[in-house]
């Protein structure tokens, strides 16, 4: 079976981060980690800072993904259009976050991509990507 791993802004520069809020892992050596951890699945990683280009990857998902792990970085609050494009995609869909968003700032608690989902995770730095895979085979796997 084929994952999507989607990244939104800044997710390129994750290993330069505050490591305390996010992970002291790359976007690469996390998806090396979930590769690891769940070898039956083909997991592509795709990150774009653009939100154009997010909505793109969202729009032709369907054509060879059976799931989606989508972190929209700060989109998540933002984006209308990642939000559309997550409703017209059909496959299953976890969107993840590596902070705690529920300890964060104010602005951070409106999630307008995760209503399009079929859940989120925050807070658990890498393992939340762990933890949608886990949830994504659940689903995929009957």
């Amino acid at each position: 079976m084929n994952i999507l791993m989607i990244n939104g802004a800044n997710l390129n520069l994750l290993d330069k981060r505050d490591s305390d809020i996010y992970s002291n892992l790359s976007i690469e050596e996390i998806r090396e980690l979930m590769q690891k951890e769940f070898p039956e699945f083909s997991i592509t990683s795709y990150q774009s800072n653009i939100e154009g280009e997010i909505v793109q990857a969202i729009q032709k998902a369907d054509e060879k993904f059976d799931g989606m792990i989508i972190n929209p970085g700060g989109y998540a609050h933002t984006s209308v259009a990642i939000m559309d494009a997550l409703e017209l995609c059909k496959i299953p869909k976890i969107e993840v976050h590596l902070s705690h968003l529920a300890k964060r700032e104010e602005y951070r608690q409106t999630l307008l991509t995760a209503k399009n989902t079929d859940g989120y995770i925050s807070g658990f730095k890498e393992n939340s990507y762990l933890a949608a895979m886990y949830l994504l085979r659940k689903i995929l796997v009957k």
